[in-house]
């Protein structure tokens, strides 16, 4: 469930490097023609070793797939679509539980075309990209090639690499009007660190959370009353105890089979790619959300959802019909008609979850686990038909747990609603107002178990079992520990819930607030008016490790307290999507590119001004000449060392 905190982050951390440009991956682009009106366009990219090229799709939620788009004039027309030399190799990142496709060494990407007029003909090939290795990405970067088509003979066209270096110029006079302080800086001392490798996503875990589902879909008044009358009905066809009991085997491996194929039909006919999107895209998350709202209303007992009736009693009527293995996976199939009320929002959930490893895998060991977890005890009490009379009988207890449901299914809602939220920047559901509905959703449920809130179709609750009082001390003492987060405490356990800690309005626990800027022109005049030394922060909202240096760095109050008394902070966002008010045209690399978004402007003034492209990337500078005050610093968690470093930028300020 990692991934539902960072679903809007990276699946490669950007990570600490050294203060020098990296250029992993370089591109030249040819055309070739095969006769005189028909060629192809190919762009060669050549990866360094180590490093790797991210597919030309990859789910939402990760890093930046690699896209390359034309523009012709009139007298040419393109024919498919782009087609690499082969297939990116795939990996699933632990983190992020997103399967993403890379390419780890030189690899060609073709663009057929046809000359359909000839004449002064050409095509524009557009590239934007990511690359990262083990330990530290490049920002988002892009490249452009003008390639000139000859339609009367065949002809081959070369362009030179364009390998991402050092800005020639800076930024003309319509972005800020402060070009000095845009002005490059030498940082020959810079600090580094190392990140942890990338692992595999441990399958078992999707299966124990498929399991799990299960487990709780056992619990519900749909399926639990199923139970015993299912295993009676095996036992009492007058039929020998051998046979009774293979019938009830096979009519559990039936519930799996069903379970497992209607898991892997919604995956095939929406594609594994498509139900991930239910899983990081925004849209897609608002819909959830409030369908896991219908189902806890649902489940609260307003009204209650079915499949249409003449579904389940035609299939019933189909059992009856039948003999052999047919009836008994039509009693099955009946099973599962019957019970979707209760198991549809399990099964909902855990599809989404699994699909998110970006193929079929995912929901077909998400759905055996649920499938198995479903299907066990209607086989074993048919084995041990004795376990029927200690099996607890149905009442209020399975209102109760569905109930129950119904409140874990709303607290689960609002990390839907999160996500969304995130991704569009309303501010909405920030951490602190996140958690205050936690809070209330759980001291609620505690309330409710302990029999002192009652729905319309709740028995009283007389007595309050052993097992009721621990699990209402548990839901009270969760909320109970959930408070302090309202002031900005960590709150570890659920971390992977919860909003991250920079959306906190109030941190009592950082040392308060300090003055933060997200323009680099109007933090330095702020700082120029103020005499106050800046320290530059180029982050990123998909860079996991700008959060970790967040949480174990800048919040400790320790360093929090000393920025706030001593610096101006300004945060860049490297990868913002927000358009700029007028696109911004540079001289960089001997060719002129334009800047269209906020992200873009920030990530050219890290590369021209410091030469620099990674992040996390630290800088403290003068306020008034841009100049640096101290080597640049990288991803570290240590705060004694990174306080040292803040020392040394305000010694050498007031010096």
């Amino acid at each position: 469930m990692k991934r539902f905190i960072t679903f809007i982050v990276m699946a490669i951390a950007f990570i600490a490097a050294n203060a020098q440009m990296v250029t992993p991956i370089t591109w030249n682009a040819r055309v070739n023609m095969d006769s005189e009106t028909e060629g192809y366009v190919v762009l060669n990219a050549q990866i360094e070793d180590g490093w790797h090229l991210y597919a030309l799709t990859l789910p939402d939620g990760g890093p930046n797939p690699t896209k390359i788009t034309f523009e012709t004039t009139p007298g040419i027309k393109l024919e498919g679509g782009v087609i690499p030399s082969r297939g990116p190799i795939e990996k699933v990142d632990m983190i992020f539980h997103l399967k993403l496709g890379w390419w780890d060494s030189d690899v060609q990407f073709k663009q057929r075309f046809k000359v359909v007029s000839p004449g002064d003909n050409k095509i524009t090939a557009s590239v934007s990209f990511q690359g990262c290795n083990d330990r530290t990405c490049i920002a988002p970067s892009s490249e452009d090639f003008t390639l000139s088509i000859s339609g009367n003979a065949p002809t081959t066209v070369d362009t030179a690499e364009t390998p991402v270096a050092d800005a020639t110029s800076v930024v003309e006079d319509n972005t800020t009007g402060a070009s000095d302080l845009w002005a490059p800086v030498a940082d020959s001392n810079s600090e580094t660190a190392d990140n942890q490798p990338i692992s595999s996503s441990p399958w078992w875990l999707i299966f124990v959370w498929g399991f799990g589902g299960g487990l709780l879909a056992l619990l519900t008044p749909c399926v639990w009353p199923l139970i015993p009358m299912t295993v009676s009905f095996f036992l009492k066809k007058g039929t020998p105890k051998r046979k009774s009991i293979t019938d009830a085997v096979i009519y559990g491996i039936s519930i799996i089979v069903i379970y497992l194929a209607l898991g892997l039909l919604i995956t095939i006919i929406f594609g594994a790619s498509k139900l991930n999107e239910l899983s990081t895209n925004a849209i897609f998350n608002i819909v959830f959300f409030l369908l896991l709202v219908v189902f806890a209303i649902s489940f609260f007992g307003a009204f209650e959802i079915k499949l249409p009736s003449k579904w389940s009693n035609g299939v019933d009527n189909r059992a009856e019909r039948t003999t052999g293995l047919i009836s008994i996976f039509f009693m099955a199939f009946t099973l599962a008609l019957v019970s979707f009320s209760c198991t549809g929002p399990i099964i909902g959930t855990l599809l989404v979850e699994a699909a998110s490893m970006g193929d079929i895998t995912g929901p077909a060991i998400g759905m055996g686990g649920f499938a198995l977890a479903l299907a066990l005890p209607f086989t074993l009490f048919a084995i041990f038909p004795a376990w029927l009379k200690e099996m607890p009988r149905s009442g209020g207890w399975l209102n109760s747990v569905k109930v129950v449901l119904g409140f874990l299914e709303l607290a689960l809602s609002l990390k839907f609603l999160s996500v969304a939220d995130l991704a569009y920047g309303w501010g909405l559901l920030d951490r602190e107002v996140f958690v205050s509905l936690w809070i209330v959703i759980f001291a609620l449920l505690g309330i409710y178990l302990l029999g002192k809130l009652r729905f319309s179709h709740d028995e009283p609750v007389e007595t309050i079992s052993v097992g009721r009082f621990f699990l209402a001390l548990f839901s009270l003492s969760f909320s109970m520990y959930l408070v302090p987060g309202l002031w900005g405490a960590p709150l570890k356990s659920v971390s992977a819930f919860v909003p991250p800690l920079y959306t906190q309005d109030f941190n009592l626990y950082a040392g308060g607030q300090f003055e933060e800027f997200d323009d680099f022109d109007a933090g330095m005049k702020y700082a120029a008016d103020h005499n106050r030394p800046v320290l530059v922060d180029f982050s990123g909202y998909g860079c996991v490790n700008c959060r970790k240096m967040e949480g174990a760095v800048f919040d400790t109050e320790v360093v929090s307290t000393k920025i706030k008394e001593n610096f101006v902070l300004i945060k860049l966002m490297v990868d913002d999507k927000q358009e700029l008010p007028t696109p911004i045209t540079i001289e960089e690399n001997g060719k002129t590119r334009t800047l269209k978004t906020i992200g873009d402007k920030w990530s050219y003034l890290q590369r021209h001004k410091f030469g620099a492209n990674t992040q996390p990337y630290y800088v403290i500078l003068d306020g008034k000449t841009g100049e640096m005050l101290a080597p640049s610093r990288s991803y570290d968690e240590n705060v004694t060392k990174f306080v040292e470093w803040l020392d040394l930028g305000i010694k050498n300020f007031q010096n």
